[in-house]
């Protein structure tokens, strides 16, 4: 290992969990790779997505989108989360496919496609119950009385889930039925979209009956779990977890019982002990308020954190008998060491947030 910190990306392991949940459905597979692949790697993940299965590409953002495209992957591809004002004509040059919410969106979308003298591919979006993106009811009545007039080819309907991730509650059956309402609006008013998606991580693995033609697949591809108290770990799904992380021990010191660690002294070691400084911080996106719940693990050996999260590094206690040395390599999470989940809880939040946060200036190692 030449770097002070490396995540390390199993392909395989993605690979796994798309053919695992693919092999569950008859549906097609969209991977979702927003948000660098969820912290994993944009273009490497979504080259090995296409190649284990998936037809479909998602991101959130239209740079994300185009970043694939400049990569030379062709495949079809939905960009979601595109405010008024974003760069729609590049988007239907490059055949990306994107999100309709409103009608004011509409008219953007149809503007640029004039202008090209090409037709925008759109994916309605409508609000079943989630209350962030989409057409509410009344807005989407709205939009039905125009839609028609509107120069747009209407390629998809879709709708994001609010607890999918908790499969025993009542509020997804009620998104169900208020989407398949609207769907069958849409229907009335002439327009029969190709793709109809509902189902996320959780729903593809919860609720078949909600896969429609494609699921888009996201935390579980990366073989974590939607949610570990409702659901399970993401092992006890079948999955298996892609990403681990290793560093780099910039230093290591014996130091006395009873010496303050970290800002505020919040840290103070409890007997003689040897302590290892770890080259990485909140900068890097290790939580702040990370708790000595969970640290690093040498030679088999945890050493929690002691002490508070530094911007470029935090200490472990590595034990008084530790033979650990500067510049040995100490895994922070991955097969044989603290999990993710482990690491989300330590931290108060979700397994999602960890890996998302792993700034880019960690190289990403793949195998």
């Amino acid at each position: 290992m030449g770097q002070r910190a490396e995540v390390h990306v199993d392909l395989g392991a993605i690979a796994s969990n798309i053919k695992k949940i693919r092999g569950n459905t008859e549906a097609e597979v969209l991977a979702v790779v927003k948000a660098n692949a969820y912290g994993h790697g944009l273009i490497p993940v979504a080259n090995c997505a296409l190649e284990s299965g998936a037809t479909w590409l998602g991101v959130a953002l239209l740079e994300e989108a185009f970043a694939l495209r400049e990569a030379g992957i062709s495949a079809p591809l939905i960009a979601w989360l595109t405010p008024l004002g974003e760069d729609f004509s590049r988007a239907i040059e490059l055949n990306i496919d994107l999100s309709l919410a409103s009608i004011d969106h509409a008219r953007a979308i149809e503007s640029a496609g004039k202008s090209l003298g090409k037709k925008p591919r759109v994916h309605i979006e409508f609000d079943s119950g989630m209350g962030r993106g989409g057409f509410t009811e009344e807005d989407f009545t709205e939009f039905l009385e125009v839609a028609n007039t509107f120069e747009l080819d209407y390629i998809g309907f879709w709708t994001h889930f609010a607890r999918a991730d908790e499969p025993e509650r009542p509020e997804t059956d009620s998104q169900i039925t208020h989407f398949d309402a609207a769907l069958a609006q849409l229907k009335s008013a002439g327009i029969n979209p190709q793709l109809v998606h509902l189902a996320n991580s959780a729903a593809a693995q919860t609720r078949i009956g909600a896969h429609r033609n494609i699921v888009r697949l996201g935390i579980s591809m990366y073989g974590l779990s939607p949610d570990v108290t409702s659901m399970g770990s993401g092992e006890s799904l079948g999955l298996i977890p892609a990403m681990s992380v290793v560093a780099t021990l910039a230093l290591v010191k014996k130091v006395k019982a009873g010496t303050p660690v970290g800002y505020g002294g919040v840290g103070v070691t409890s007997v003689d002990t040897t302590l290892g400084i770890v080259a990485m911080g909140y900068s890097d996106g290790i939580p702040r308020n990370t708790s000595s719940a969970v640290g690093v693990t040498f030679h088999g050996v945890k050493a929690p954190i002691i002490g508070r999260v530094s911007m470029d590094q935090f200490v472990v206690d590595l034990g008084p008998g530790s033979e650990a040395k500067n510049g040995d390599q100490v895994l922070l999470f991955g097969a044989g060491g603290y999990s993710i989940d482990e690491w989300a809880e330590a931290s108060k939040t979700i397994n999602y947030e960890i890996v998302t946060r792993i700034a880019s200036r960690v190289p990403r190692i793949y195998g």
